[in-house]
Order: structure tokens, then sequence, then C-alpha cells
């Protein structure tokens, strides 16, 4: 009786041949010397990050007081981003935080953020590292010349104090992102934090002011951020904007339930909406506590991936604007590490192409193919209601009330016709007649 041949399935075969691919594929890795650390590096040249969120800028101001004339920005002590370090990181473009603090908000915070773009423009034009840069195409030329991209963004709407026509002029500044909201409500957008008083007001979390700064940004072809923001407030937006928005700094809800993180709910609006996600390596928003590790991050991809695609994932690490990183991830030189932790956890380079700068890049191009649809509309002229701002130090132009002058005004008045003022008069009287007179 003839001998039966063991019947192999086609699948069976499949991964049968896909092992020894795998195996194969390992054995020419260590024959050839290419590493894993090999392939990120090979992946991070090919697709060089673009970075959503860092606040090098706040510690300029804080530590050298915006004297760049007193530092070097290639390597400097007491922050985690020098250019040294950027190169490193395979940091190709970075978004760098226009920020001034909620104290400022009805006092000066537009002198403020005018001195921040300036520090920003500065280190972005006298450092030949750095190019400054305010389109898409400006960015794609970067990345071939090889320099490291600045995009300035404003954090937090306070700094236009309620004005659009100061919005358009930080516009024609270089400034293309700004946060609707910092860490405080403004008259016209509501804050994720409770950490300030200002501006507290029940179901009206983006005013109709506030849908005008939308729409006006639109029109500009200015990216909404909407990290910081409420839920509510970021609802709002997402339902009003022509243009994707980003969370240029936030992470997951579902992996870490702190308030300046996304649900997921906001997930799906944000798919719909075609935006992108950048997230933040804040431990506190990675882990909900003071220690984190590049596992913990990874698990932030890892949920957002499988709630909305990697296709709108980016990376914004906040790095000096949090105080705490995770272990593994302490400065901006060590992104390639949490690409190495993502190729483990099988994500594609296709994946990773995306997340690194591809998905930043789309959300950019939408953002100008808006604003070109929209360049025939004028500036938008809407203005704040004054009783919506209740700021003393904003000045409203109409003449003086007489009723209210000081009284020591009306005293020095009367004093200029006293005994004094008689006297000066009659002089000056008779001086006329004698030149008449002559």
């Amino acid at each position: 009786m003839p001998s039966r041949k063991p019947v192999t399935s086609a699948s069976s075969c499949f991964w049968m041949s896909l092992k020894h691919l795998v195996v194969l594929s390992s054995l020419c890795s260590l024959i050839s010397g290419y590493s894993e650390s090999d392939r990120v590096r090979d992946l991070m040249t090919r697709y060089p990050l673009i970075d959503g969120h860092n606040d090098l800028a706040l510690q300029l101001r804080i530590l050298h007081n915006n004297q760049l004339s007193q530092i070097d920005l290639h390597n400097v002590s007491k922050v985690a981003t020098d250019i040294t370090r950027l190169h490193a990181g395979h940091v190709q473009a970075q978004m760098f935080a226009v920020y001034v603090m909620c104290g400022a908000q009805e006092k000066d915070a537009v002198r403020l953020t005018l001195e921040q773009i300036d520090v920003v423009r500065r280190m972005c034009t006298e450092y030949q590292d750095f190019e400054l840069v305010t389109s898409v195409q400006e960015l794609t030329n970067t990345e071939m010349r090889h320099k490291i991209g600045c995009l300035i963004s404003i954090e937090g709407g306070h700094s236009i104090d309620s004005s659009l026509p100061a919005l358009r002029m930080f516009y024609q500044l270089g400034v293309r992102s700004m946060a609707l909201t910092h860490n405080c409500n403004t008259p016209w957008a509501e804050s994720s934090s409770k950490l300030y008083n200002f501006y507290q007001r029940q179901n009206n979390s983006l005013t109709h002011f506030g849908k005008a700064v939308v729409e006006e940004m639109n029109r500009l072809g200015m990216i909404v951020d909407l990290s910081h923001t409420s839920w509510d407030t970021a609802s709002a937006v997402l339902k009003h904007s022509k243009a994707p928005v980003i969370f240029s700094h936030s992470s997951s809800y579902s992996i870490c339930n702190h308030h300046r993180n996304v649900p997921d709910w906001m997930l799906h609006q944000l798919k719909k909406n075609h935006g992108l996600i950048m997230v933040n390596l804040h431990s506190h928003f990675i882990s909900c506590r003071e220690e984190a590790n590049i596992s913990h991050v990874a698990d932030h991809f890892d949920h957002i991936k499988k709630v909305i695609g990697a296709e709108s994932i980016g990376i914004g690490g906040d790095f000096e604007g949090a105080v705490r990183f995770p272990q593994g991830l302490e400065d901006v030189s060590k992104y390639p590490a949490l690409i190495q932790e993502l190729l483990h956890r099988n994500w594609t380079e296709n994946d990773l192409a995306y997340v690194l700068r591809g998905n930043f890049l789309r959300v950019f191009q939408e953002v100008e193919r808006v604003r070109d649809q929209l360049h025939s509309n004028l500036p938008s002229e809407v203005q704040i209601p004054l009783k919506d701002v209740q700021n003393p130090c904003r000045l409203v132009l109409r003449p003086p009330d007489q009723r209210q002058l000081p009284s020591d005004r009306n005293s020095s008045s009367r004093a200029q016709h006293g005994p004094k003022g008689l006297l000066i008069l009659a002089i000056v009287l008779l001086l006329s007649s004698i030149f008449m007179i002559e």
C-alpha cells in the first residue's frame, strides 16, 4: 500500500515561510551588523520628526532674561533642549511655544507675547542650524537644506487680548498656530484648568467672539490648537472649524485620566475633523504619577491608534514646559528610544513615517487649502462686547466727561484767574497796547 503524504494547508506554508523569512532577516541583520538602533536611525533620517510643542523660549526668559548674546544655543545647561540634542533626536522641525503667564491677562500680555516672538525669531535667524518657516513649502525646503525648521505657536488666547487685529498682526510676525487657552479662561473660551478665576461662566464655553476667533484663524491659515481647552470648548471648536485642528501636546484620557488629556469620544470627533493629537510626554499626563517610563508613553500611542488610527497621531513633547519626563525620555535627544519601542510593538515604518511628520504636514496643508478657499473673505471686524471683557486697563475711545475730571484740575484752573493771574493778564495787555501805538 503506497504511503500517504501529509497534507499541508496553504496557511501553514505561509506561516512557515514567514518564520523562515524572519529568521533569515535576523541572520542577515547579525551578519551585516544592521541593529535595531540602525533601523531607527535610518527611519528617522528619512522621516525626521516634526515636534508639536517646546517651551524653550520660556526658559530663555526665566534663566537668561532673553539675552541670547550670553549663551550658546548649541549647548545650553539646565534645559532639555539645545541644537546639539535636537540634531541627536532627529528633530527636523520644532513648534516653539510663545507663552506668557495667565497673570498677564488684563495687563501686559500682548507686550510680553511680542517679546517672546522676538526671542524665537532672533534664535531662529541668528543661528545657521535654524530656519524660520511659515508654510508647508518652507518646511519642505528646510528639510532639503538639512536645517531645523522653527514654527511659532502662541500658547494661550489671552495673548491677543480679545482682539482680532492683534491676532492678524501676530500672523504677520510669523505665528502659525495658537492654543485658544492656557490654564485660564479667556473672555471667549474655557480652559480645562480651574487654577485661575478669570471669566468664570456657565454653558458658554465658546462665545460668539470665540467662534469669530476660530473663523479668522481659518481665514488666515493659522492652526487652531485645542490643548489646554476644556472638553466643551474643544468639542464646540471641532464642530465649528472649517480646517483640521490639533492638540499640540495632549495624551489619552483612557490611559491617564488627567483633565489635560483627550477622551475617546473626542478622539472620534477629531477623526471626523481630520485633525491630529500630538502625544505629550509629561509624566503626570502619561502615568498620572510623578514617575513614568517609555512603555507608559507607548501605551498612549497604542490606545489612540486603536481608537482612531496612526494617521491621526503626532508627537508634542512639551519639553521645557513640564518638569518631569519618563525615564529614557529626559530630553529631545531621546526620541529615537520612543520610536524603537513602537517598532517593538509592531508599528510599521509606514505608520511611524506618518507619526513623525506626515500627519502634521497633511494637517498644515489642509489648513493652507482652507485659507486659499477663503481668500476672498475680508478680515473680520467682529469686536468683543465691553461687558464681556471687564478689563479696567482697556481704554475706551470717547471724549472725557468734564464732570468726572479730578477736582484739583478745576481748582488749578480757578487759580490761574486769581490775583497773580490777573496781574499777568494786565501786563500782557499793556505790552500789546504799546506795540500797537508804535
